[in-house]
């Protein structure tokens, strides 16, 4: 029998481990979005695979999962190209080298880590190249913000005061669709104020971009807090797929 049998059957114990796992992870969100106040508005689940062998992303698509994040280009290159059947959404969430662009078009639905002019320009200039020769739709972008007091901070994003040239650069450009903002909340802080200070971002974006409503945040450890401060898209790893295989 072959593994690619095995990975979608009843008697597969991987599959039965990642199913207990996101029923549990889907009760947190359910009990954070009631606690909120938003049982209407669900924040949408991502689930990041990055690590973690194509073979989990099939078991996750026969668990109705349709939206799976990524944050290598060549390691999500090859999962969607080896999974295109499945009809999955693809979000790229990692930091992202301009000169990959081109690459990440031919795939991604929606890119949360836009963080600088240069890759928005790449991104334009990608997403009309390939809209010209497949007819794709629009590619989502997200902002990735720092929420770092410090700016030199290693997890990444523009700073609150270059976001309103990046949203204008992004909404002006053919293809790519401002979709709203992500952040990740750093190290050692506390998720409830770091995740304030994105919702206060986000108002501000609102005003000049209406249609920029989405806000990415919240992973494993804070999808609570992220879910109070408005989060709409939440990126879930290891409390769904387990910790990542050790890397050969």
């Amino acid at each position: 029998m072959s593994e690619h049998h095995n990975a979608t059957g009843a008697d597969d114990p991987r599959l039965q481990e990642m199913q207990q796992r996101l029923s549990a992870v889907r009760s947190r969100i359910a009990a954070a979005t009631e606690a909120a106040g938003r049982q209407g508005t669900p924040p949408e689940l991502i689930v990041v695979t990055k690590f973690h062998p194509a073979d989990d992303v099939r078991r996750l698509a026969t668990l109705g999962i349709t939206d799976v994040g990524e944050n290598r280009d060549q390691e999500a290159s090859d999962k969607a190209a080896k999974l295109s059947e499945l009809g999955l959404r693809w979000h790229f969430v990692g930091q992202l080298q301009s000169n990959k662009a081109k690459s990440v078009v031919r795939y991604a639905q929606a890119i949360h880590s836009v963080d600088r002019p240069q890759l928005a320009a790449a991104l334009a200039r990608s997403i009309a190249a390939e809209q010209e020769k497949t007819g794709r739709g629009p590619l989502e972008c997200f902002i990735q913000v720092s929420l770092d007091d410090d700016a030199g901070s290693h997890r990444g994003g523009a700073s609150r005061l270059d976001v309103p040239a990046l949203a204008d650069q992004l909404a002006g450009s053919p293809g790519l669709l401002l979709a709203g903002l992500m952040a990740v909340a750093p190290l050692g802080s506390d998720p409830d104020a770091a995740f304030g200070r994105l919702a206060e971002i986000s108002a501000q974006l609102l005003k000049d971009h209406p249609s920029a409503s989405a806000i990415s945040a919240g992973m494993s450890q804070d999808l609570e807090s992220a879910i109070m401060a408005g989060a709409t898209h939440l990126r879930i790893g290891s409390d769904i797929l387990g910790s990542r295989p050790a890397l050969r």
